[in-house]
């Protein structure tokens, strides 16, 4: 058998197991108890059924492993060389499982996050969360992929959409709406609609419907830019509007800050809803954990203030 570079211990080929791994269980438990009754007892199960599975792996192995030997059992020589590696083996398990709960359980909140909502929404506002506190520890990554949390890519993310992903627990924090926005003072005179028509809209992908809808009920009627750019993020919108190259249709409630740090402008009073909006979500199972139940009760209270202007 060839073992892997670097990994000596594990197999370059699938291994494949010949025979149950419940009855390989029972016998580990009962061959360290030497007892049916306490290796039911370690593993949930009735002693018949433990005796069941003894029966099983014998026939498997076409071999006898224990015997009775008056009020207890006694291994056969075959049983004593099996039983030791079957300890390891599963202890080797126990172990990886223990660490990785522990791990998930003590460790930092590993937080999955769109780049452009930690740039513009989450940043400005984890001055008030207590990163420092034991349970409240966050690890965050920023990314357009979505991360598989039930396989614990993550522990929980941030999202945008319709609150439906399978599998998962959705929190909302905030629908969104939708503006037209600018470099703030732009343009420096004369009007906006006109002025709109001289630029070029950068508009992101999936807010293309909702332009639409925005600029077929715009009061006065729709504008015209110069030219439309389809962006793949956001993100790329809002720096084109911030860096005053264009202009670009953006989430309201995304970008407050932005506009009350006069980095961006809303170019009409003219805001509309649309179907998606931002949630918490996590595997159902990570409910009950503590770093969720810190996280989630400060994300709520945040997005409760935004969309209020």
């Amino acid at each position: 058998m060839t073992a892997r570079p670097g990994r000596p211990d594990v197999p370059s080929s699938p291994m494949r197991l010949t025979v149950p791994l419940n009855a390989l269980r029972a016998f580990e438990a009962a061959a360290r108890h030497l007892s049916i009754k306490d290796a039911a007892a370690e593993i949930g199960v009735t002693p018949s059924a433990v005796s069941h599975q003894l029966r099983i792996l014998e026939e498997a192995f076409r071999l006898e492993l224990m015997r009775r030997a008056g009020p207890g059992l006694e291994l056969t020589a075959a049983g004593r060389a099996l039983a030791p590696d079957l300890t390891a083996g599963f202890a080797r398990i126990v172990g990886a499982v223990g660490a990785l709960q522990t791990q998930r359980r003590l460790g930092p909140l590993r937080l999955s996050i769109m780049p452009t909502f930690a740039s513009h929404w989450l940043s400005p506002r984890l001055a008030t969360y207590p990163l420092a506190r034991p349970g409240f520890e966050l690890l965050i990554s920023t990314t357009q992929d979505l991360a598989d949390l039930n396989a614990g890519g993550a522990d929980a993310g941030i999202r945008h959409g319709r609150g439906n992903w399978p599998g998962l627990a959705a929190d909302l924090l905030f629908q969104e709406s939708v503006v037209l926005l600018g470099r703030p003072g732009w343009p420096a005179a004369g009007d906006v609609r006109a002025a709109a028509a001289r630029m070029p809209l950068f508009l992101p992908q999936r807010l293309q419907a909702d332009f639409e809808r925005w600029n077929a009920t715009l009061p006065g009627g729709a504008i015209r830019p110069a030219s439309i750019t389809i962006v793949d993020t956001s993100g790329l919108g809002l720096k084109a509007a911030m860096d005053g190259v264009g202009l670009t249709l953006g989430g309201f409630e995304m970008v407050q800050d932005d506009i009350a740090a006069a980095r961006l402008a809303v170019l009409f009073d003219h805001r509309i809803g649309t179907d998606s909006g931002y949630y918490l979500v996590y595997p159902p199972a990570l409910a009950r954990d503590r770093r969720i139940r810190n996280l989630k009760p400060w994300l709520l209270a945040e997005a409760s203030k935004v969309g209020r202007a």
